[in-house]
């Protein structure tokens, strides 16, 4: 019986506040240093035409993207160091797939998706907008649970789960992304569907040093005033073979640092 051997797969999730922005600030350099497999964009602010020859095939990486409709909106993308075996651009929900807010690609046995969530922040129609996406994906996360692969969802899930992921919490409990609602619905992602928050799995007790967004308002990064809500969350097999998880604020490329997390894993 042939044994397959691990190696260290690293993930990382990074929402760019605008792909143009991020790439000035040296997005791509830092990847480059990092030694990355794959790395999961969100809110590209961009289509394809608006893309540079450099983005488009980044030094190095193999490059999917999933833009809004909308231009200056939203859109995901992937980069890969392998090129993947399939890559599908949204969830079969036409609202939201013309937001550009999912991107599935395939690696052998393991799948890697970018994600974004809608924010309800700037009013209260988007805010009935995101829980029409929570209604619409739920059973989506169910149906990728019954393929019988391994699957990381990365991205900013525009939600913190519990007291620890935001810094003012009690001040927070009737703002969007800290809603009783929103809540319970990670709550049934984790404990009613079985996935894992990878994050939280090797750092159940992290504050401060978890938090992965914070406003541009108040001098919110100066007094780490955060809130986490970029995610690793995936299927329970590749969640224990996590070994290692970061949030790098060494160098800062838009209001969200970057996800990093360690994989022992096949490759």
């Amino acid at each position: 019986m042939a044994v397959l051997k691990s190696r260290m797969l690293r993930i990382i999730s990074l929402n760019l506040n605008g792909i143009r922005s991020a790439w000035n600030k040296g997005v791509l350099p830092w990847v480059a240093t990092q030694a990355t497999d794959v790395v999961c964009l969100q809110e590209l602010k961009a289509q394809l035409p608006d893309l540079t020859t450099d983005m488009i095939s980044p030094d190095g990486m193999h490059a999917s993207y999933h833009a809004a409709e909308k231009k200056g909106y939203s859109g995901v993308g992937i980069w890969s160091r392998r090129l993947p075996d399939r890559v599908v651009e949204g969830f079969g929900h036409g609202e939201f797939d013309a937001e550009g807010r999912y991107l599935r690609a395939d690696f052998g046995a393991l799948t890697v998706i970018s994600l974004y969530l809608p924010s309800g922040s700037s009013s209260p129609e988007r805010q009935e907008a995101k829980f029409r996406f929570l209604d619409a994906f739920l059973p989506h996360l169910a149906g990728l649970r019954t393929e019988g692969r391994e699957i990381v969802l990365c991205g900013d899930w525009n939600i913190a789960h519990r007291e620890i992921d935001l810094r003012n919490w009690k001040s927070n409990q009737k703002n969007s992304g800290f809603l009783p609602e929103e809540r319970a619905w990670l709550t049934e992602v984790f404990d009613g569907q079985g996935w894992v928050d990878v994050y939280r799995r090797l750092h159940p007790d992290t504050t401060g040093e978890s938090y992965t967004w914070w406003s541009n308002r108040g001098q919110a990064w100066a007094k780490n005033v955060g809130w986490r809500i970029d995610y690793q969350i995936a299927t329970p097999g590749i969640a224990e073979a996590a070994r290692a998880a970061f949030v790098y604020k060494d160098a800062r490329f838009s209001d969200h640092a970057p996800l990093v997390i360690d994989y022992d894993w096949p490759g």
